[in-house]
């Protein structure tokens, strides 16, 4: 199976292709670092794979998904990146992307999700594909200056609320401590909070600790 890289961090590229040209049926055709170049491997080499980031310099992974799926429409893309947010996930799935994974746990699942993807099916990291199927718990959006918090963002605000560590919700989401980190600095910055009691408030408001007192 013929396989294209997309990251601009040409570490990443590396290792990801030492991954992948280390089995037997795998073989890595092309490497980009850009949307631009993207499309460029995607038209030339024609991969039946399409490993692609979402953060590039020229634009985002999902435009790149949508062109790399213009130029080859045989090409399946899998997404490859460190946002492990339901909501990502629906856009680049909207994109027309065949798969989703995040990167923390690549070196185990990537060429599982390489194959199932190649083969015609469609490959969700297990975490997010159980959220996916889940039906919407937020009973509604919030948002502030900084714009409107995204669906795993809500959660985490929810156990953050709650009194939840750090540690706790990340082992609850099945994400790593410094994903938490990231989500709670978003949130901060979107809804403009300074301390826990403004954002129980902004909690409490949006409905989300009506139902139950526990996570």
């Amino acid at each position: 199976m013929r396989v294209a890289v997309c990251d601009d961090h040409g570490v990443v590229r590396s290792g990801l292709r030492q991954i992948l040209d280390a089995e037997d049926d795998l073989e890595v055709v092309g490497e980009a670092s850009s949307v631009k170049e993207a499309v460029a491997v995607a038209s030339t080499c024609l991969p039946d794979v399409f490993v692609m980031d979402l953060g590039l310099p020229d634009g985002s992974g999902i435009d790149a998904t949508a062109e790399v799926i213009r130029v080859s429409p045989a090409t399946r893309v899998l997404v490859l990146t460190v946002h492990d947010d339901i909501a990502y996930l629906r856009r680049a799935f909207e994109a027309g992307a065949a798969g989703y994974l995040v990167k923390e746990a690549a070196d185990i699942e990537l060429v599982q999700a390489v194959r199932q993807v190649a083969g015609g099916k469609q490959y969700v990291h297990p975490s997010l594909g159980a959220a996916l199927l889940a039906p919407d718990a937020a009973p509604a959006r919030l948002g502030g200056p900084g714009g409107e918090l995204s669906d795993r963002e809500l959660e985490v605000l929810r156990m953050m609320a709650l009194g939840l560590t750090n540690a706790e919700i990340g082992q609850r989401l099945y994400v790593s401590v410094r994903t938490i980190e990231t989500h709670r600095s978003h949130i901060h910055q979107k809804l403009n909070v300074r301390n826990r009691a403004e954002l129980v408030r902004r909690a409490k408001e949006a409905g989300l600790l009506d139902d139950e007192a526990n996570p």
